[in-house]
């Protein structure tokens, strides 16, 4: 792959990252924190456990991935683990909550719930993620960086 091609996919991936993270966070925010009119962490787990029948401790992870997940994954962190994440949640999401309502999202209030059309955007964000990694312009490009450093100043020492 040509440096102009490699640019080219750097930024769709970094792209992909900011709006998968950007538009997942807040729903972790309502989840955690009770922002954008969310429940908050109590009243999130109590739906979690009580009204959808999902067990306290996946009901955590799904809190923890939207908003620590989405969190590193607009920092591009742990990219492919973070995408896997989102991409396992939003399946859940689509299986215990939005199929039964269709495609579309509930725009308008005249629907019982929401549809699966904002699930499809997800895993068409998420997988690039997680088949790609979070590409050149992440802290896992970084990390990566500082650890090839690290294992070259080893060998040289020995």
């Amino acid at each position: 792959m040509t440096t102009n091609q490699n640019t080219f996919k750097n930024i769709s991936l970094l792209i992909m990252r900011l709006a998968l993270g950007i538009v997942i966070f807040p729903h972790g925010a309502q989840k955690l924190l009770g922002w954008f009119g969310g429940y908050g962490f109590d009243g999130t787990m109590n739906y979690f456990t009580s009204s959808v029948g999902i067990p306290y401790i996946i009901g955590l992870l799904v809190i923890i991935g939207e908003s620590f997940g989405a969190i590193a994954i607009i920092l591009g962190l742990f990219g492919r683990f973070s995408a896997a994440s989102l991409f396992i949640i939003i399946l859940g999401a689509l299986y215990f909550d939005h199929a039964q309502h269709g495609f579309f999202m509930n725009w308008f209030g005249n629907q019982k719930g929401e549809g699966y059309e904002f699930d499809l955007l997800t895993f068409g964000l998420s997988i690039p993620l997680l088949l790609q990694g979070s590409g050149a312009y992440s802290l896992d490009a970084v990390l990566e960086r500082v650890l090839k450093r690290r294992e070259r100043s080893d060998l040289a020492s020995v």
